[in-house]
């Protein structure tokens, strides 16, 4: 069974449908009884840094988290799920989970691109990402493979060694982070088509561990 956190932080059906199309076994939950009794957990989300905290806190989610983290459950991060793991938060200057060290930046690239064309924020579209070593959620997806972004932030964490993919957008930004039995996309996968997909369906087979 897998947990999808519900901590009102934005739209769950995708991330649903795209459980239901790989036929795997999952419930939306809030309730921290129901992370303790998965078998691993999707933490998804979209909006504000500040008031996500706030909400994971009343629901009582931090603690379940960092309970699940602990004891090796798997945990797939997207998009905030990916920056709001790290200790900070430089949307509405957040204190985070801390499960990994690190900090959130904001996104800030130049006016255009190399090719003259103009960026705006938030980075919203299709994207490339580099996968900078092996690990089990990439096997299949080619180098270069394009997934769907919408975000003004990035995860930017404290040990290089966890950053596993990056994307260009007028700057380079971490967009895959992991360790051990965590890893996070701050790209959509829910929503990024067979790739997104294959991804998904990685993780539902992962054992948690961190390489291959």
């Amino acid at each position: 069974m897998i947990a999808v956190l519900d901590y009102e932080a934005g739209n769950l059906a995708s991330v649903i449908r795209s459980l239901i199309a790989l036929e795997a076994q999952a419930t939306v939950t809030r309730n921290p009884a129901g992370v303790e009794q998965a078998d691993r957990v999707i933490f998804p989300g979209v909006g504000a840094a500040g008031q996500a905290m706030a909400n994971i806190r009343r629901f009582g989610l931090d603690q379940a988290l960092r309970h699940a983290y602990e004891t090796g459950k798997p945990i797939l991060g997207i998009c905030l799920g990916a920056q709001i793991i790290l200790h900070h938060s430089a949307e509405n200057d957040t204190p985070c989970l801390g499960l990994l060290p690190g900090e959130v930046r904001r996104l800030i690239p130049p006016a255009l691109d190399p090719m003259g064309r103009r960026l705006k924020i938030p980075h919203m579209g299709w994207n490339q990402v580099r996968f900078l070593r092996r690990h089990p959620l990439f096997v299949g997806l080619p180098e270069g493979a394009e997934f769907y972004f919408v975000h003004s932030y990035y995860p930017s964490p404290a040990d290089a060694s966890q950053v596993l993919g990056i994307t260009d957008y007028g700057q380079e930004f971490p967009s895959v982070i992991g360790y051990k039995n965590l890893v996070a996309t701050q790209f959509h996968p829910e929503k990024s088509g067979r790739f997104g997909l294959l991804l998904l369906k990685n993780f539902l087979a992962w054992d948690g561990r961190d390489a291959e």
